[in-house]
C-alpha cells in the first residue's frame, strides 16, 4: 500500500508533533485529515498546506467523543477516502500534585490521552478490516516508561497508550493491521515551551540536552520520521512495538 493516494488521520495534528507527522505524511503524497479542537490554528495549517500542494482536509473535532469523531470520519470517507492510516496523536498535559488531582481532571486527561485513541481506533476500524490492511501509530509518551512527579494522571493515561497498542497488535495481526508506539523523549514542542515558561522544570532545556546521549532536545520530525517508518508497507513485520525516540536517555 504506497503514501501517495492513501488516507490518513492525525489526531491533534494542527501544530507540534502532530502537525510535523501530517506535513510528511502529505509530502508523500497521503490524503491527510488533521482532527483538531483548534479551528483557527487547523484552518491556517491546511491553507498552508494545500497552498503547497498538499492534499489536506482539517476537521474540529474532540477526539473524546464518541458522536463528534463518528461524524468527522464519515465525512472524511466522503471527503478523501477509506482511512487506512490512524495517527493517535491528540493529547493534553497534567501538572501538580497527586494529592490535589480533582475527579474532573483525571477523567478529562483520561478522555482525551486514552479514550480518544480507543474510540478513534474503533471508528476507523472497519476500513482497515476490509483493505486487510491497515497503520495505526499511537503516540505516548516517555514519562510512561520511567514515571514523573507531578504528572500522575498524564503518565498513567500514556502508560494505558502503551497497553492498549500491545494489545490491539495481537488482535489485528492476522487482519493485515500494524499498531505501533511512540514514545517521544523531551522534544520541543509549543507544550514544551508552555511547561518551561511555566517553571515547571527545575533546569533549563540546554541541561536536558546536555545530558542526553545524542546532546541534543528532539524536533517534532523525529517523531514525524519514526511515524513514517511505522506506517510504510515494508514494516509490515513490525508490530505491538515501543519505538523510542528519545536520544537515548529512556532505552
Amino acid at each position: 500500500m504506497p503514501f501517495e493516494g492513501t488516507t490518513a488521520i492525525v489526531t491533534g495534528g494542527a501544530m507540534g508533533l502532530g502537525l510535523a507527522i501530517a506535513e510528511a505524511l502529505a509530502a508523500r503524497g497521503t490524503k491527510v485529515a488533521i482532527f483538531d479542537i483548534q479551528s483557527e490554528e487547523i484552518d491556517h495549517q491546511v491553507d498552508r498546506l494545500r497552498a503547497d500542494g498538499a492534499k489536506v482536509a482539517g476537521y474540529v473535532v474532540d477526539v473524546s467523543d464518541r458522536a463528534q469523531v463518528e461524524a468527522a470520519v464519515a465525512r472524511v470517507r466522503a471527503d478523501l477516502g477509506p482511512v487506512l492510516m490512524l495517527v493517535n496523536n491528540a493529547g493534553i498535559e497534567q501538572f501538580g500534585r497527586f494529592s490535589e488531582i480533582t475527579d474532573e481532571q483525571w477523567d478529562r486527561v483520561m478522555a482525551v490521552n486514552l479514550r480518544g485513541p480507543f474510540v478513534c481506533t474503533q471508528v476507523v476500524l472497519p476500513d482497515m478490516l476490509e483493505a486487510k490492511w491497515g497503520r495505526i501509530v499511537n503516540i505516548s509518551s516517555s514519562s510512561a516508561q520511567g514515571g514523573q512527579s507531578w504528572m500522575a494522571a498524564y503518565v498513567s493515561s500514556k502508560s494505558g497508550v502503551i497497553g492498549l497498542t500491545k494489545s490491539l497488535a495481537l488482535e489485528l495481526g492476522p487482519k493485515g493491521i500494524t499498531v505501533n508506539t511512540i514514545p517521544p523523549g523531551m522534544v520541543v514542542t509549543p507544550m514544551l515551551e508552555k511547561a518551561i515558561a511555566e517553571g515547571r522544570f527545575t533546569a533549563s532545556l540546554e541541561h536536558f540536552a546536555s545530558i542526553t546521549p545524542v546532546r541534543r532536545a528532539g524536533r517534532p520530525e523525529d517523531i514525524a520520521n519514526a511515524a513514517i517508518f511505522l506506517c510504510q508497507d515494508e514494516s509490515s513485520y513490525i508490530t505491538g512495538q515501543i519505538i523510542g525516540v528519545n536520544g537515548g536517555r529512556r532505552t
